[in-house]
């Protein structure tokens, strides 16, 4: 098989043709590597495609069974794990971080609560110092060093995106709350995967076939250079700053670029925020329940109108510290905002480094993911992942399609 005529397979129901359509033109403008794309509508799975080539010499189609990194897209399904966790009684969100987590409370900290966390407005973005494998194979250190963070700014008073440094403190605060003493991955596993018959990893097992994971095409130079539009300007000039809060918060690694999150050394270390691997119509399948009301995960009906709700900014505004633009956070999920439309105001999701985005939409009862194998150079609205949610979104609002009443 060639680039050329790169194979598609998978299903779509009857009135959803149109999003085979643009996931096929995707390929056939050639900007696609491989990719699949999934949605859920109250809780019927309407597409489910997969396509083009799992490997960067195309020897390999993508297949149903082949797992992709979604870096930040990651984010989603921790804060699932966290609203869980609200539901299960571990904690209120307005809880104090340092009640579970006492070395935490330090330098101004003290008052942080698990929502401003969430939302990211703790002011811990920036993570001291590069990190190796081995930095994160020491797990007690890497604590160690998060609880003694001086903040950023004044906590609750702006939000900026804790681009990794979110999964790690989430983890932790799950981990002290949690009578079993469950971090995040484990208590995802456990608690949610499982009842969905979900593969997903935080933290890839040796036991899983590296030949399924996706190998990942990163961008170059020149790809920043052609769709610099797609990046806020004054962030890019932030990043210019190697000592700025937008590197040190974006870039804390010691790596080459964000592909080499997908290498074996990497992947197998624990990144709630960022290293995720799974199935995307699995990624599709967790937020099509959380669509509907989280019956099958387990979320009761206060957690979930938490998160169907938009928070107003914080104090200082809505300007983000770390992207420098607009940005609007709700328990640890993106939010809709005006440059940043993907539903309706109850809609809630996570955008990944790449391309990759997975959302809900409780008003339309919808479950959305797409995740590629070849980075884009976008932060959000990547255009191959604009084109699908926008014509799932189409096949539903052509056909009058609303959610069911959640059944808790």
């Amino acid at each position: 098989m060639s680039r050329e005529d790169p194979p598609i397979g998978g299903s779509v129901a009857s009135g959803f043709e149109p999003v085979r359509r643009a996931f096929e033109n995707n390929f056939t403008r050639g900007d696609e590597l491989g990719a699949a794309v999934a949605a859920y509508h109250n809780g019927e799975n309407v597409v489910d495609l997969w396509g083009g080539y799992r490997d960067t010499d195309c020897t390999a189609p993508w297949t149903e069974e082949t797992l992709v990194l979604v870096f930040s897209a990651t984010k989603g399904v921790a804060a699932a794990g966290m609203a869980h966790a609200h539901s299960a009684g571990l904690f209120d969100f307005d809880d104090r971080v340092a009640e579970y987590w006492p070395a935490f409370g330090v330098n101004g900290k003290d008052d942080v609560t698990i929502r401003d966390l969430l939302n990211h407005r703790a002011g811990v973005a920036a993570i001291d110092g590069r990190l190796t494998p081995a930095d994160l194979a020491d797990r007690q250190s890497l604590l160690d060093r998060l609880a003694a963070k001086d903040p950023d700014w004044t906590p609750g008073t702006r939000h900026g995106y804790h681009a990794f440094s979110l999964g790690w403190y989430a983890s932790e605060v799950l981990r002290q709350a949690d009578p079993e003493g469950r971090r995040l991955p484990t208590y995802l596993q456990q608690e949610l995967l499982s009842p969905l018959d979900a593969e997903f990893y935080i933290g890839l097992p040796r036991a899983v076939d590296s030949e399924r994971v996706a190998e990942v095409e990163s961008f170059g130079v020149r790809d920043l250079l052609t769709n610099i539009q797609g990046f806020p300007p004054r962030m890019l000039l932030s990043l210019a700053n190697p000592w700025s809060l937008t590197t040190r918060a974006l870039s804390p690694f010691e790596m080459s670029s964000p592909a080499a999150l997908n290498a074996p050394e990497w992947r197998q270390h624990e990144i709630p925020a960022g290293n995720g691997i799974g199935r995307v119509r699995d990624l599709a399948r967790l937020y099509g329940d959380l669509a509907v009301g989280g019956d099958i995960v387990g979320l009761d009906a206060a957690t979930f109108d938490e998160l169907r709700f938009t928070p107003p900014p914080p104090p200082g505004g809505s300007t983000d510290m770390v992207l420098k633009t607009e940005t609007l956070y709700s328990l640890g999920y993106w939010k809709p905002f005006a440059g940043y439309s993907f539903g309706s105001s109850a809609a809630f999701g996570a955008p990944g480094a790449g391309g990759a985005f997975a959302f809900a939409d409780p008003e339309r009862g919808v479950g959305f993911a797409y995740a590629p194998n070849r980075m884009g150079t976008r932060i959000w609205d990547d255009p191959r992942e604009a084109a699908l949610r926008d014509a799932v979104l189409d096949c539903l609002d052509a056909h009058g399609s609303r959610t069911a009443s959640p059944s808790n």
